[in-house]
């Protein structure tokens, strides 16, 4: 199949078209202040960024966009090209630090396993390694990626990265086998076009894995569904069950697997209904091993997250102009909305399967964005298929294209340098530094947090995950809040979870030669104690970068003996 032009475009609408991108794009812009997201907002990404400067980045990325739109690519080249563009554009954000503290939970589970192998981690993941409200998939993962390549979070990255281009894939495939080859590569390539969702591929989180693995489990149903067979049946119980295991949003987001088997009831609801149970048994089977195990740990997890997390949502939660205008390229969210409306026209049974997600989100108003990331495959296909209202395929080319290259450069000329000028860089730097100097055996003291409820103690692992170099952690953090209070914060883990016994300064002998203090302020006191142990140490480097929007705050010094 050509994808290239079959006949030329009229200039005027290629004109409007880019007139849309500036206006839509420069009036968020100027009403940024709008923004409310609560990690990346456009109010504080774009706060050193001149109105000129981002208009000229806008028009450079248009006439980028047209170039790009003009492309001709035959047959699965088209795929192939979809996937490593995907693949190369996360792997230029790969320098951003971890700016969400969670990243030091999944490190801690993922290192146990580094550490004492699968057996362990199986054996003790809910248990002697703490979970919260983590399912052990992903954490298990990145554990067999740091004992087969080295405690490298570039591992990760590259893993995680992988696994956004397979959800990039597979969303064309979905559009593929519902509609059409053309509505699959549209879906795609919208799948880029999301600021929020590219800045998450690089941290060590959760969301972009379970976000492939919820994909996967929609494809293989409807795979499984539509032409059946027991290697189809098992790959669809399998996809699921991971999907199960990667995050508790996917199982309210796999509802959507009744729908799949509703809209398909046309072939024969026999032999539907026969392979949907040949999939159900599978992952009844599955999971049913899983749950026996560990069934206390996911009932303390559920209660969980019924009683702290689901009433926290409504203080957390973010505007839908956030959410969809701001964190999503906002022609997504128009040709989204399009779509509903050629649905129905069409009277398109098939779509329910791409719309459910997104209109259970709605209905129960989980409204932050981070919760809403795993469904955002179905988003691009709603997208895709809104893009049918334009008839003619060069325009929808040009948009599609617009809609990419603009994200890609929202996220690398503002949402990559903020990350980096927050205090959360100066934790990768100083990981970086120690293993430029080899320090060998480090000791880390944290002092308290002087304007968060963030426990000081979780920049530990964080530091960890950018070192190779041996840590040893001495608590001087002050005393704790007590129960009941800390029942109550946002950031309950921190303090609930506690170190990781591998960074106890037990079993080290003498003075080491380097010496690591985190504190939140760069005036903030230091205990006579610690300055006592520190007598003949002298201060190498520091690194006290912020952009004091997070109240949490990481300022490091690193001391060396004389």
């Amino acid at each position: 199949m050509r994808l290239g032009l079959k006949r030329k475009e009229d200039p005027l609408w290629m004109v409007l078209i880019s007139l849309c991108t500036l206006a839509t794009l420069l009036g968020l812009y100027n009403l940024r202040t709008l923004d409310d997201n609560r990690l990346s907002s456009w109010w504080w990404v774009f706060d050193g960024v001149a109105p000129f400067a981002f208009f000229l980045m806008l028009v450079a990325g248009i006439a980028l966009a047209y170039g790009i739109s003009r492309l001709s690519v035959r047959g699965t080249g088209s795929v192939l090209l979809l996937f490593v563009v995907s693949f190369l554009i996360t792997v230029g954000l790969w320098q951003q630090p971890e700016v969400n503290i969670d990243a030091a939970r999944h490190f801690m589970q993922a290192k146990y396993l580094e550490l004492h192998g699968i057996g362990y981690f199986l054996a003790a993941w809910g248990n002697d390694i703490p979970a919260w409200t983590d399912l052990p998939l992903v954490p298990f993962i990145h554990g067999v990626i740091f004992q087969v390549f080295g405690e490298s979070r570039v591992g990760v990255q590259a893993f995680t990265s992988l696994l956004f281009s397979g959800s990039v894939v597979l969303t064309y495939l979905i559009g593929k086998t519902l509609w059409s080859r053309d509505l699959g590569l549209y879906a795609g390539m919208l799948l880029l076009g999301m600021p929020y969702l590219l800045a998450q591929v690089p941290l060590m989180m959760v969301d972009v894995a379970a976000m492939f693995f919820l994909t996967l489990a929609v494809f293989a149903t409807i795979l499984a569904v539509t032409r059946g067979g027991p290697l189809f049946c098992l790959m669809a119980a399998v996809a699921i069950t991971l999907a199960m295991l990667a995050k508790y949003s996917n199982w309210l987001m796999l509802s959507v697997l009744p729908i799949i088997v509703l809209v398909h009831a046309r072939l024969g609801w026999k032999v539907v209904f026969l392979r949907a149970a040949a999939v159900a048994a599978g992952v009844l089977v599955l999971m049913g091993v899983f749950l026996f195990a560990k069934f206390d740990v996911v009932a303390g997890q559920i209660s969980l997250l019924y009683s702290f997390q689901v009433p926290a949502l409504g203080r957390w939660g973010e505007s839908l102009l956030s959410m969809f205008f701001f964190q999503i390229h906002p022609f997504i969210t128009i040709s989204a909305v399009l779509s509903v409306y050629l649905a129905v026209k069409k009277k398109d049974a098939k779509y329910a399967i791409i719309g459910w997600m997104l209109l259970v989100v709605m209905v129960l108003e989980l409204r932050r964005i981070r919760y809403m990331l795993v469904l955002l495959p179905m988003l691009a296909l709603m997208a895709a298929y809104g893009l049918e209202i334009v008839k003619r395929v060069e325009y929808r080319k040009f948009i599609a294209a617009n809609t990419v290259v603009t994200a890609a450069l929202i996220v690398a000329v503002g949402y990559l340098p903020f990350f980096q000028r927050t205090s959360a860089d100066n934790i990768k730097q100083a990981g970086e530094y120690l293993d430029s100097i080899q320090a060998g055996t480090a000791e880390v003291y944290v002092l308290p947090q002087t304007n968060s409820s963030v426990n000081p103690a979780v920049a530990v692992p964080m530091l960890d995950l950018f070192t190779d170099q041996q840590l040893v952690y001495h608590a001087d953090a002050g005393t704790g809040p007590d129960a009941q209070t800390i029942a109550e914060l946002p950031w309950r883990w921190t303090w609930e979870v506690g170190s990781p016994e591998y960074l106890s300064p037990v079993g080290t002998s003498g003075a080491v030669s380097t010496v690591v203090v985190i504190q939140s302020e760069a005036e903030q006191a230091v205990p006579d104690s610690l300055v006592e142990h520190m007598d003949g140490y002298q201060l190498k480097k520091e690194f006290a970068g912020t952009t004091r929007v997070f109240r949490y705050q990481t300022i490091v010094r690193i001391y060396q003996r004389v």
